[in-house]
């Protein structure tokens, strides 16, 4: 049995070493990231039973991606599928660190990948009944009608058979328009337990207007949604971030707050936002649906990864719960770990 299944495309990440740039920079430092599997790798350090459901290229890149779900990811790939078509890749996306003034730069590759042809049938009925909660994103919905269609089943099938549904947004204007994305999430918001929306995508996508809480309880008003998130992030330089959010919820009317993460020493935040999801995944799934230890998690947990090269969280939980103690102690600190 599984705590959480997520569906999405495993992509390659190639960075220029350092603050080099895209366009002068002659050699790639080769990762392997996507946003729903940076959710289970997470969830899975943190003590989850966690898996990827995708479809990667049967050849060696692959095979590479393959093997650091496996080693260092930390999730099942009992339902990553192989794509024995000639023609199968995996999607790229090349990222370059900023460094003020000059923000972070990302540039996609993954037009026409193994992702695209996944298709529902590929799966076997078990799979459905076989977690407690289901994850995916926007980006999923926007990779095309396949993978959009096959999504829409899954979504289904789970909530079926009594799995949570847990969504984010995760809005790309390089993937998709507002208006398209607005129009195709909200056919699934019925659907969705535990929602992930930032204030500013709240605005621009979805056309809501007041204050963030305002916002939240619309949300969860106006599709039944039982608990729904929200990530607050300010950016002082693209190496100095303060970071936390607000949980909204519905069953108790009650939002949840604590002070943020202040001025975080970024080395890379890719992948912050997952880890985030992943730590309130946690607290749910953890503590009967607790959003108070979902919130400390989450929270946490995002904030540890911006200080982690790559994609994908490198801390157990252990690590994460004394981030928490630390971050809640008032007067001094100890400098080192010993």
């Amino acid at each position: 049995m599984f705590d959480v299944l997520a569906l999405g495309e495993i992509l390659l990440r190639l960075s220029p070493p350092m603050n080099e740039k895209l366009v002068r920079g002659e050699t790639f430092e080769k990762q392997v990231g996507g946003a729903e599997l940076n959710v289970l790798s997470c969830a899975a350090l943190l003590g989850l039973r966690a898996g990827i459901i995708s479809k990667l290229a049967h050849n060696d890149i692959g095979e590479f991606a393959r093997n650091r779900v496996r080693f260092v990811g930390g999730g099942s790939d009992d339902y990553l599928m192989n794509d024995d078509e000639k023609d199968g890749r995996v999607g790229i996306y090349y990222y370059e660190n900023g460094a003020y003034p000059r923000k972070p730069r990302i540039v996609y590759d993954r037009a026409h990948t193994s992702m695209s042809r996944l298709s529902a049938d590929e799966f076997p009925a078990s799979m459905y009944s076989l977690t407690r909660c289901f994850h995916t994103t926007g980006i999923t919905l926007a990779l095309g009608e396949q993978v959009r269609t096959t999504a829409y089943e899954m979504i289904k099938k789970f909530k079926k058979n009594g799995a949570l549904i847990s969504f984010d947004v995760n809005f790309r204007s390089n993937l998709w328009s507002g208006e398209e994305a607005r129009r195709t999430i909200e056919e699934i918001l019925p659907l969705v337990d535990i929602f992930f929306c930032s204030e500013e995508t709240a605005r621009l996508t979805f056309k809501k207007s007041g204050n963030l809480k305002d916002m939240m309880k619309e949300f969860a008003d106006e599709y039944n949604i039982g608990v729904i998130a929200s990530t607050q992030r300010i950016v002082h330089s693209p190496k100095i971030h303060t970071f936390g959010s607000v949980i909204y919820e519905k069953c108790s009317d009650t939002f949840y707050e604590e002070p943020p993460y202040s001025k975080i020493e970024v080395v890379d935040r890719i992948g912050s936002g997952d880890a985030y999801i992943s730590g309130v995944l946690y607290g749910i799934l953890s503590e009967n649906g607790s959003c108070a230890k979902a919130l400390s998690f989450g929270n946490a947990a995002g904030a540890i990864k911006n200080t982690i090269p790559g994609d994908m969280q490198a801390s157990l939980r252990g690590e994460v719960e004394a981030v928490i103690q630390s971050h809640r102690l008032k007067g001094n600190d100890c400098e080192m770990v010993r």
